[in-house]
């Protein structure tokens, strides 16, 4: 198989043939930019050519007016290796893995569930996604310290957080943004979609549990086997998990600061106002401390309150941990600079392919076939009954979720459109968002397009083809256990 680079490029020139056969055709938006069911027409095509397949990649980036750069999220990758670059200079890491690998001895699958359960409510509470990418030089030497391998630390994060997404709860890019198309409340269907929640992330522990014991038994049914040796080398897995050593108090202090990050990264990050009107804290607490003379001009008034974090200021996050770390380990400048510079020089290749997969969509929406292919799953859906409705609209989503890879963007998209033609046959709103969400969190599973895909198997040094292999029987559990679950909510 070619590199993740080369498969990318190949789709964006697939789309871009695509441009040339599939009809352009758009839809009138209201203010919102909320597309409005029955005004699609056809407009002239606008097939793309070599320039702007080049261009794909560097509008994927920076961006443009119809698609969003995907610079944000590069650029927290990229200040994520710096920040891990500076807590590997203070060894801290490699000590509390070995630490963590001595703890677990003899129950090692402990930690598989425990962490699954945790990502899972990451991405069905606020959509955990990208902010992964953060952990897998974690966990992959966590995992294979205790005898697995960088398939399995890759699948606690991604799977858990994308099964989280497939049932998103109160997610507020997904389930709130689709609720406010349709005019009901996220809380609508909250029970099902709990349900379903319990129910795929019970199915995913038990796919991953299974194959960490098969491996854990035996190393060469590993499908990563072939490059275990060079795994081992490159994570320093030997040296994290041999290490008898007892941390100095200053890495002890240093592990407490790392662990303190992603601790208000998800305070951050999760909508507390949305989920609850009444959860103001944090923006009194920013408003009261903000209001303080002098204090409030040194810190600074712009500071934004936990529960409205962005990549903005979780990036901001981790370049102030990594000089705090500094300052508490007693690290000369040029140690920090020569580590957190090491550290983005890492990380650089993930950043460039989430890059390289927006510009997936870049083709995408100015080639202008995306509405086309809306308006093919509008006349499709048409008419049909609940259960046959509910089941076709959730496969109707899966390939538009692969064009479409925001959640955001695919319910703002669509949900004016499918919404209303659920009410025709008589399927509740909330029960058509599940169906989205659910095929929008199983395509992000495996999809090429998603950088979180792409940048994790870029950091853990695997082929997608070998991931497309290892996920194809849970693909189709899941598609099966989600097929009949929409099918009898339909009914009930």
């Amino acid at each position: 198989m070619p590199s993740a680079y080369t498969i990318l490029f190949i789709i964006i020139v697939i789309i871009a043939i695509l441009t040339w056969i599939i009809p352009a055709g758009t839809y009138a938006t209201d203010k919102a930019g909320n597309i409005i069911s029955g005004t699609y027409k056809a407009v002239s095509s606008k097939p793309q050519g070599i320039w702007d397949v080049f261009m794909a990649p560097v509008i994927g980036m920076v961006g443009d007016k119809k698609t969003e750069g995907a610079i944000s999220v590069s650029l927290f990758i990229l200040v994520i290796g710096g920040f891990l670059g500076v807590v590997n200079k203070t060894d801290a890491l490699n000590e509390g893995i070995s630490s963590i690998v001595r703890r677990y001895k003899g129950r090692e699958k402990q930690l598989i569930p425990i962490l699954m359960i945790l990502f899972a409510i990451g991405g069905s509470t606020y959509g955990m996604g990208e902010e992964t990418i953060a952990f897998y030089p974690l966990l992959i030497p966590v995992m294979m310290g205790v005898g697995f391998d960088s398939l399995v630390a890759v699948a606690i994060a991604l799977v858990g957080t994308q099964v989280g997404c497939l049932a998103s709860t109160v997610n507020p890019f997904a389930t709130g943004v689709a609720s406010q198309t349709l005019n009901i409340s996220p809380g609508d269907g909250l029970g099902s979609r709990l349900l379903l929640l319990i129910i795929t992330t019970a199915v995913s522990i038990i796919y991953v549990y299974h194959y960490a014991s098969v491996i854990q038994k035996d190393p060469t049914k590993s499908l990563v086997y072939d490059q275990r040796a060079e795994d081992e080398k490159r994570f320093a897995i030997k040296v994290r998990t041999d290490d008898e050593h007892q941390m100095t108090e200053r890495q002890k202090a240093v592990i407490w600061l790392f662990g303190l990050t992603f601790v208000i990264m998800i305070l951050g990050l999760i909508p507390w106002t949305n989920l609850n009107s009444h959860w103001t804290f944090f923006d009194s607490f920013t408003k009261w401390l903000t209001g303080i003379p002098f204090l409030g001009n040194l810190l600074g008034h712009d500071m934004a309150p936990l529960g409205t974090w962005y990549f903005n200021e979780i990036t901001m996050l981790f370049l102030f941990m990594s000089v705090l770390i500094m300052w508490v380990y007693h690290m000369k400048e040029g140690e920090f600079m020569d580590a957190f510079m090491k550290g983005m020089a890492d990380f650089l290749s993930v950043a460039i392919i989430v890059a390289v997969a927006r510009g997936i969509q870049v083709v995408m929406n100015n080639g202008m076939i995306t509405g086309t292919v809306l308006h093919w799953g509008e006349m499709g859906l048409h008419g049909l009954s609940q259960s046959v409705f509910i089941i076709l609209t959730y496969i109707f989503y899966i390939p538009m979720s692969f064009l479409i890879p925001s959640t955001s963007g695919l319910a703002a998209a669509t949900m004016g459109i499918i919404g209303p033609l659920g009410h025709f046959a008589h399927v509740s709103g909330s029960l058509v968002i599940t169906a989205y969400q659910a095929a929008s969190g199983w395509v992000n599973l495996i999809t090429p397009t998603s950088g979180i895909v792409m940048g994790a198997l870029a950091i853990a040094h695997v082929n997608v083809s070998v991931w497309w292999k290892w996920m194809l029987k849970l693909m189709i559990y899941l598609f099966i256990v989600t097929c009949v679950f929409l099918g009898v909510a339909a009914v009930l």
